[in-house]
């Protein structure tokens, strides 16, 4: 053998040496001219679900099998990088394949959902029969005593707004999102408003008769309508207006619950929202402020004092209800809202109607007119 091929030869040995202190074989193919061909791993093969991920200052053969977070797979084994999941759908637990998300929204069939829609309902009754029972009982003094006519229409105005609870239950659709608000904002509008009015008709009532007094002009049904209309039409432009230029929408949520579509109507323009609460706030406060002025009058049928109950419970929920709106989501915030329309409303229901109620049924003696003179 001469030095040159002797050489070549060790030099062959030397590079096959360095390739087997490489890594341990962990398998070899045949090359074309029938030799095997050693393949050097220093890890194993990374499964589905996970992916290779080198570290600095290794071999490229070195590497970590990490595991996808979630909402992303690996479906084939040494992938590299792992595959992001569509937006409706998410990651299996083995984060090899991508399965539907489930969706979620307040629904009739939930347990949650049923025990708002059963409690709607039955104050819904509780309001249809006081209704009955004034319309029955509408030549007695006790209905007669403080604006008969506005008595009718908060009781329809409540009645309509336990019903109105129902919109927010159930699928959320493009007809659901734009009439839910809007209806809720005026319903309440009417209620507070004719609150307001028939507080100030009893302010007007009492200091009429002083000798002299300008406000026996006032006295009647005019000025309690009038401030109905004026105090309701604020709402209603408002509601039109954000109706026309930004209106509620259906839309869905994807980061806030892994593995779940959150379906919920967008509001649109959050700032009316907020704006047309205000406006309800409001005027809750004037009437809290009205009564609270008439409280001292003589109460045989006088209002005042329960109605600043009313109030004082009314802006409570009302302020709980916006501190706890910004931070909940899903169908809990929907919920949330439904729980402050029945329980505000029932608060007007019952401490208005019932004590009335209660003189129609188990002290009529008291209910006449020479008992009011």
């Amino acid at each position: 053998m001469t030095a040159l091929a002797l050489a070549g030869h060790m030099r062959k040995q030397a590079a096959t040496r360095k390739t087997q202190t490489v890594g341990e074989p962990q398998g070899s193919h045949r090359g074309a001219a029938g030799g095997t061909i050693p393949v050097s791993r220093c890890s194993a093969s990374c499964l589905p679900g996970y992916r290779k991920a080198f570290a600095e200052g290794k071999q490229v053969c070195c590497y970590e099998c990490v595991q996808c977070s979630e909402g992303e797979i690996s479906p084939l084994p040494d992938m590299e990088n792992c595959m992001k999941c569509p937006e409706d759908q998410w990651s299996n637990e083995s984060r090899d394949k991508c399965t539907m998300r489930t969706i979620d929204f307040l629904s009739y069939k939930d347990l949650l959902g049923v025990a708002l829609t059963t409690t709607a309902l039955v104050l819904s009754f509780c309001s249809a029969a006081v209704f009955c029972l004034f319309l029955k009982y509408k030549k007695s003094p006790i209905v007669k005593a403080n604006n008969q006519e506005l008595s009718y229409i908060l009781l329809l105005s409540l009645m309509l707004s336990f019903l109105c609870s129902l919109l927010f239950i159930g699928r959320p659709t493009k007809v659901t999102c734009l009439l839910r608000q809007a209806v809720f904002g005026i319903i309440f509008a009417i209620c507070i408003s004719s609150i307001l009015g028939k507080t100030i008709t009893v302010i007007i009532a009492f200091n009429a008769t002083r000798p002299g007094s300008r406000l026996r002009n006032y006295v009647g049904t005019r000025v309690p309508k009038y401030i109905l209309l004026l105090c309701t039409l604020p709402e209603v432009f408002i509601c039109a207006l954000w109706l026309i230029i930004s209106p509620p929408f259906p839309d869905y949520d994807t980061h806030s619950a892994t593995g779940k579509i959150i379906l919920q109507c967008n509001e649109g323009s959050p700032s009316a929202f907020y704006i047309m609460v205000g406006y309800i706030a409001l005027l809750a406060f004037v009437s809290f402020f009205v009564a609270y002025l008439a409280r001292k009058l003589p109460d045989i049928f006088n209002e005042a004092q329960y109605i600043t109950f009313s109030m004082l419970l009314f802006c409570s929920v009302w302020i709980s209800f916006i501190l706890a709106y910004v931070s909940t989501t899903g169908k809990y915030l929907a919920a949330v809202e439904i729980f402050a329309i029945l329980v505000s409303s029932a608060g007007l229901l019952g401490l208005i109607f019932v004590p009335k109620c209660y003189i129609i049924f188990f002290k009529p003696s008291v209910s006449t007119r020479g008992h009011l003179m």
